[in-house]
């Protein structure tokens, strides 16, 4: 699937718990897991993931690469954050996209 922006319309944004629990440990703000959405490349599409599909994103903010993984409701008009993470270089390649065999 060829990277693209996110460009996601919710009228609701709703954080998982363990999604908070890993920004305070990440020292992820809220401003830039927003940032991260609103700007972030589609890297990876689970569209069968239930209740949702969801997708892995890619961005950089205040130069520091994240990923997020966001599950959307288009009927309900809500995205729901699952988690998000600094990628780890073990786990992908130099890229941030590609995950090492």
């Amino acid at each position: 699937m060829p990277s693209k922006s996110s460009n996601f319309q919710f009228k609701e944004l709703r954080l998982t718990d363990h999604c908070v629990e890993r920004m305070f440990e990440r020292s992820i703000s809220e401003e830039e897991m927003e940032e991260l959405i609103a700007m972030g490349q589609i890297i990876q599409s689970y569209p069968d993931d239930s209740p949702d599909p969801s997708f892995l994103l890619l961005g950089t903010v205040k130069g520091r690469p994240l990923h997020v993984v966001v599950a959307l409701n288009n009927e309900a008009q809500r995205c729901t954050v699952v988690t998000l993470y600094e990628p780890d270089l073990l786990k992908f390649e130099k890229d941030f996209k590609t995950r090492r065999k």
